[in-house]
């Protein structure tokens, strides 16, 4: 047999062997969620798994038995993952390059505009429905309970030296352009009577449940998250679709050979 039919193989009974707990994964999830957050991960893990374990399949039959129609599609669907993926690449890096905190005098964190990321990023944020589901992630996942406790016992002083992230300064406490009164990370004290240029401070509540979910800085601070996190995952895509192409590469090899032998044959 081929070096290029064993390589094929090999390869594809490892990615065969990982499709199995992935697809486990989000079948569990599926069954077990209880929040919007978890409800919101088990189809994209599912079809992920399903999608590795067919193709998988494909490819370790089709190098390993010589199924050449089977090679074919595997090399099909490849070409297709390759594609796809270098596509969200370069669109990660042009989305991911707008927007980005701004720096407060004598404050250790920053706070966060929606109107500095880009327009296709606001749109996904403004809409009800998925802001809904979003905000339900980030109550359900403790992210200002957790923020309440870390700075429960400091000072104002203190309060605004800390390096919050994007997160915590912009759905866990008000704007600094509302001038409200710290008492402690999610209770302010609020002027009576005040007018406001930022809507954000009409927003705003004490009430741990609400705080600032409903604000627009919340909104910008899990869009300079989520673009943060979109670049790594960028740089991780480019070796992956190395990876890919000398996997394909590989496939095209075991595919002509394949295809030599049935020649042979006849």
């Amino acid at each position: 047999m081929k070096i290029s039919n064993n390589l094929i193989g090999i390869l594809n009974f490892l990615t065969l062997i990982l499709s199995i707990p992935i697809l486990l994964t989000g079948i569990w999830l599926h069954k077990q969620a209880t929040s919007e957050c978890e409800r919101f991960l088990e189809k994209p893990i599912i079809i992920l798994g399903v999608f590795l374990l067919i193709v998988s399949l494909m490819g370790f039959i089709g190098g390993c038995c010589r199924v050449t129609w089977l090679l074919w599609f595997y090399l099909f669907f490849m070409f297709l993952l390759i594609v796809v993926l270098f596509v969200f690449t370069i669109f990660a890096f042009v989305v991911a390059n707008k927007g980005a905190g701004e720096s407060l005098s004598n404050k250790g964190y920053k706070e966060y505009r929606l109107g500095d990321y880009s327009n296709w990023l606001q749109k996904r944020v403004n809409d009800n429905g998925n802001w809904n589901r979003i905000k339900s992630c980030l109550q359900s996942g403790k992210l200002c309970i957790d923020f309440h406790s870390q700075f429960l016992n400091d000072t104002a002083d203190k309060f605004y030296l800390q390096h919050l992230n994007a997160l915590q300064s912009g759905c866990c406490k008000p704007s600094n352009d509302c001038g409200f009164t710290y008492q402690n990370p999610t209770n302010w004290t609020m002027p009576a009577g005040g007018t406001y240029t930022n809507p954000d401070c009409d927003t705003w509540t004490n009430d741990p449940k609400v705080l600032c979910f409903n604000c627009k800085s919340c909104k910008a601070g899990l869009l300079d998250n989520l673009k943060t996190n979109w670049k790594k995952v960028a740089v991780v895509n480019i070796i992956f679709l190395i990876f890919l192409i000398i996997v394909y590469s590989i496939g095209c090899c075991a595919f002509r050979n394949n295809r030599r032998d049935g020649w042979k044959r006849y």
